[in-house]
């Protein structure tokens, strides 16, 4: 390069770091028939509980984040002993999160960062990922995840029977066109302002076909064009002005979707704005939406439920022994024995429905 040249290209770029493409992955880590069996029926199960053909509500549930795969399997073992008591009205599937989005900056997740260090082995986090996601599943207990990332849903979306797109992306072009191509269902969470309209646009924008950039299975860049997916449906998590977990706002998200020729079905998260940032307060949002599913308010489909082995949260720093067995990084969450009361009540209540 002549010594006059301007430096035009990577100018903030400090690495880049191959790994493995999808492929090499999965063929390393391969689904069983057991953990297929898994993921295919909580998928139809889903695409019932959608269409109200099942009767059960759907409770997705589990850490904020998952950042020790083995407290992880710990929780997942509990919950799949609930599964077995609670499963004739309740259909649980573990929040499995792996990418977090930031509002400014923090730890990422276990996919981006899995030695909790700022050392970014997103190779080893992917392989972590799969690895955890593989033993879940092997349980009978189904996961659900936010896509983030519009590329590591290549390594382990065979895994996943629901995905979720956050409150930060909803409206982002990249994630309703992913969300049109991959083949679970699918939840948009309202706006970060509590707007409904967004998410309910972009179930319309998923339905649709699709074309944008992304790798294949060899990890070479290539057009993805998708046929659209038919399964998605709308989560009411708050915004920043109010909660919007009450039936005014289930009314209005039906009537919404409704206007815009989709099947309403809706999931409240209990946590986040909903639950006015306070962990604790999930608890009273929850009895107040099964007590609107026992009345029949509104196409309510399911609830989301931040929950690990110990109630509250940690904060991340250098001395790693320090952080608490089955305590969150990322919000706080209600402890395994509340867990364990909320989803008894919850099933107690709605016999009959």
């Amino acid at each position: 390069m002549p010594s006059d040249m301007r430096r035009v290209a990577n100018v903030h770029i400090r690495e880049l770091t191959p790994f493995s493409p999808p492929r090499a992955l999965k063929e390393a880590l391969p689904l069983s028939e057991p953990v297929a069996r898994t993921v295919a029926e909580a998928r139809a199960t889903i695409r019932r509980i959608l269409r109200r053909e099942d009767p059960r509500l759907m409770v997705v549930i589990g850490p904020c984040s998952i950042h020790d795969p083995e407290a992880a399997l710990d929780y997942a073992r509990r919950l799949a002993g609930l599964q077995q008591q609670l499963g004739d009205r309740l259909f649980l599937i573990m929040r499995a999160y792996l990418e977090k989005p930031r509002t400014t900056v923090g730890w990422r997740g276990l996919i981006n960062d899995p030695n909790l260090d700022g050392s970014f082995d997103m190779g080893a986090g992917l392989t972590t990922a799969r690895r955890l996601l593989l033993e879940i599943n092997a349980m009978g207990l189904p996961v659900a995840t936010e896509m983030l990332d519009p590329i590591s849903p290549q390594y382990i979306d065979d895994q996943i029977s629901l995905g979720t797109i956050g409150a930060r992306t909803t409206e982002a072009q990249t994630h309703r066109a992913l969300a049109s191509g991959v083949s679970m269902p699918v939840g948009f969470k309202n706006g970060t302002d509590g707007g409904i309209q967004v998410a309910v646009n972009a179930c319309v924008s998923a339905a649709g076909q699709h074309s944008f950039l992304g790798i294949d299975e060899d990890g070479r860049g290539s057009v993805v064009k998708t046929t659209g997916n038919p399964d998605s449906f709308v989560i009411l998590r708050g915004g920043r002005a109010e909660p919007n977990y009450y039936e005014e706002h289930v009314v209005q998200a039906t009537r919404l979707m409704r206007e815009a020729h989709l099947s309403p079905a809706v999931m409240v998260d209990c946590s986040h704005a909903n639950a006015g940032g306070d962990y604790r307060r999930q608890e009273a949002v929850l009895h107040i939406v099964v007590d609107q599913v026992v009345r029949r308010v509104g196409p309510i489909v399911g609830v989301m439920v931040e929950s690990n082995i110990v109630e509250g949260k940690q904060t991340l720093t250098a001395d790693r022994s320090a952080l608490r067995y089955g305590v969150s990084l990322t919000d706080g969450c209600i402890g395994w024995e509340t867990t364990e009361r909320l989803l008894h009540e919850a099933h107690l209540a709605l016999r009959g429905v």
